[in-house]
């Protein structure tokens, strides 16, 4: 790898790093390019070339995966979590949640509630064996 490929990457990845750090944060093209020290233009289509998407898929899609999370284990209502991951409508949620997930965010939710387990097969599965 020449090393001009590899400051390349560098700076892409300087810039999904704080992506991924403030996914809430209102970050957009040009604050990005500022962190990766290119233009934008440039920033958008090397950031695609090494990461198969673009810089605003990219963070919709580590909100969204944030937003799973606190779905599947806090019962805060599904506005709350949307402003806290950093959406800014929940109409605009509950579409991104539904392009990249299949379904919406309160269906999600429903099918990810866990089942309980008997404690008989919770214990006999961590179990060390010998």
């Amino acid at each position: 790898m020449s090393r001009d490929a590899e400051d390349t990457n560098r700076r892409m990845l300087r810039a999904r790093d704080a992506m991924d750090r403030a996914y809430a944060q209102p970050l957009d093209v040009p604050a990005l390019a500022r962190i990766a020290h290119v233009s934008e233009a440039h920033f958008t289509r090397t950031f695609r070339a090494t990461f198969g998407e673009t810089p605003h898929r990219y963070l919709q899609r580590r909100r969204v995966e944030r937003a799973m999370s606190l779905l599947r284990e806090t019962d805060r209502k599904v506005t709350d979590i949307c402003f806290e991951v950093g959406f800014g409508s929940p109409a605009t949620f509950s579409r991104t949640f539904r392009d990249i997930v299949g379904r919406s965010p309160r269906e999600y939710r429903k099918a990810s509630v866990a089942m309980p387990v008997p404690t008989c097969f919770t214990m006999a599965w961590t179990r060390p064996s010998t």
